[in-house]
């Protein structure tokens, strides 16, 4: 399977899926292609809610491509990497509509920090999750803001430190992380669609307040993340993250 991105619509929902055989991992054109039709549904007035999933592998999404990160030698090329993660966070940020994400798989560094932008996460009990960057030599600094906000600081710290351990779903969804954890695929789906029926009934212009008040004093990302592609690119260049990926 070629990596992909595409976006159709069922009547109100505008729905973005994602794959790669690489284990749903992202390389920076999925990146950019996810943002750009991020921003396509959200001008699309017809569309009240947003569902954004991956394609059905073990694995809901592999964080940054590690094929990719091995090839990065500029810190230009490493900067527009990480702002890949950045500008979807920031454009999630600044949606207009609810998103609802589907996990059904396990999910890895930059994966987790689209995740926590989400408006609403429905995951099932494979949806282990784990914050990879500190054992590569790196950190996840671009995803910090978007995890924190949804599992608190305390909860963010613990999930970086233990960047070799997997979290499970009902740590997850205590965190707040996930607002439902489900037994299966099939239930993950009807409970997805109750949820995007519920969503698109809502006033849009409620709907865009509501989004707004979530969001508020988080103007200052546009900056902040940007900031913090930066330090994560300089720490993928030296020689302990170098190192490190020519093992794996």
């Amino acid at each position: 399977m070629s990596p992909y991105v595409k976006h159709f619509r069922e009547n109100e929902i505008g729905i973005i899926e994602f794959g790669n055989a690489k284990g749903n991992s992202l390389p920076k054109n999925l990146l950019e292609q996810i943002d750009y039709e991020l921003k396509t549904l959200n001008s699309d007035s017809s569309v009240k809610v947003i569902l954004l999933k991956s394609e059905l592998s073990k694995a809901f999404c592999g964080g940054a491509s590690f094929e990719e990160l091995k090839q990065l030698k500029s810190e230009k090329e490493a900067i527009d990497f990480f702002m890949g993660f950045a500008n979807i966070i920031n454009t999630i940020r600044k949606l207009d509509k609810f998103i609802v994400i589907r996990v059904h798989g396990k999910v890895v560094g930059g994966g987790v920090g689209i995740v926590a932008a989400c408006d609403y996460a429905i995951a099932n009990q494979h949806a282990f999750v784990k914050l990879s960057e500190l054992s590569i030599g790196i950190g996840p600094f671009v995803i910090e803001p978007a995890i924190s906000r949804k599992i608190g600081r305390t909860g963010f710290n613990q999930l970086s430190l233990d960047s070799e351990s997997w979290k499970s779903p009902k740590w997850l969804y205590e965190k707040g992380l996930y607002n439902l954890i489900v037994d299966s695929n099939e239930t993950l789906d009807l409970e997805i669609e109750e949820c995007l029926k519920r969503f698109s009934n809502y006033s849009s212009i409620a709907s865009k307040n509501l989004r707004k008040l979530h969001w508020k004093e988080t103007k200052h990302w546009e900056t902040l993340l940007s900031k913090n592609a930066k330090i994560t690119a300089s720490l993928l260049l030296k020689k302990d993250a170098q190192k490190i990926l020519k093992t794996m």
